[in-house]
């Protein structure tokens, strides 16, 4: 049988792990490539406001906030060749960037371009962070898949690669403080990396909430849907797309009570918690992603 990394939530990690041999899963930073554009001096970005969301956490798996600075027009910022999501108004412009859990520490860099004026870049620094990491002994078959197995899951990860692409020129709000899909305690958290029979698996790219089957699951931010499927590492899911970038995603879902296309108020239902697709107990799978990199929910969120 082939082996495949096993992770409750991989499968949305491997829809775009195929986009770049760079860096790992769920995680995309495009190298940045060298030339004439001038390039602005790094600079100690100011800690975010409390009161500002998401909350700055230049690590693997959080958020760099950068100011752009005024312009009559919105700029636009590319991590790479993705863009990235830029919010504020004429007086102050600030780029929001996800980074990718597989980004090494060190020097980084986003690509600004502002009408009238030249290209520029504006350096940042991703400090280090560790994450935690749990040793598992299991059922060879809750880790290898069979050959039919294989296929269905190269398949929906085939489909998902375009669903993760998703790019909206509709703008979230500035302030993109998200409320929590679903009480309950987090039985899991971001980036943990878990070893299955001494074999290493991809960082959990989300967060986990403990919650009865059949609970309310129900929108953090206005958004629409974008996709839902019953998958074979994610169950039942769906994709919520906030614009500029910032989509959301749900996993292990029990019911859903969402189409394609349907566009929710925060607060609105959208699914209820479940067991379905690999896993041990019902739960919530909430993932994040910002300019095609999985962050941590909890950046966004009030602690």
């Amino acid at each position: 049988m082939k082996q495949t990394p096993f992770n409750p939530c991989e499968l949305a990690a491997s829809a775009l792990n195929r986009r770049s041999a760079v860096l790992g899963t769920f995680g995309l930073l495009a190298a940045m490539q060298s030339g004439a554009a001038p390039q602005a001096k790094a600079k100690k970005q100011p800690a975010a406001a409390p009161d500002v969301w998401p909350r700055a956490s230049q690590v693997p798996g959080g958020v760099a906030r950068l100011s752009l600075g005024p312009s009559a027009k919105r700029p636009q910022a590319f991590s790479g060749d993705i863009p990235v999501l830029v919010l504020g108004d004429a007086i102050e412009w600030t780029a929001v960037v996800g980074i990718p859990l597989a980004t090494e520490p060190g020097e980084a860099s986003i690509t600004v371009r502002t009408e009238g004026k030249p290209e520029r870049r504006i350096a940042y620094t991703v400090a280090p962070k560790q994450y935690r990491e749990q040793r598992l002994t299991v059922a060879p078959r809750t880790v290898d898949l069979s050959s039919e197995d294989e296929a269905r899951y190269v398949k929906e990860r085939d489909h998902l690669a375009g669903v993760t692409a998703t790019l909206t020129d509709m703008r979230p709000d500035t302030v993109l403080k998200m409320r929590v899909p679903v009480p309950g305690r987090r039985s899991s958290s971001f980036g943990l990396r878990r070893v299955f029979n001494g074999q290493s698996r991809n960082p959990h790219s989300g967060m986990d909430i403990a919650a009865g089957t059949g609970t309310p699951v129900l929108a953090p931010l206005p958004g629409k849907v974008i996709d839902t499927g019953d998958y074979f590492f994610n169950g039942g899911t769906v994709w919520l797309d906030h614009g500029g970038g910032l989509l959301t995603m749900y996993c292990h879902l029990s019911r859903i009570d969402v189409k394609v296309g349907d566009v929710l108020k925060t607060g609105e239902q959208l699914a209820a918690v479940g067991a379905t697709g690999r896993v041990t107990g019902p739960h919530l799978h909430w993932s994040v992603m910002l300019n095609r990199a999985m962050v941590d929910p909890a950046l966004f969120i009030a602690a």
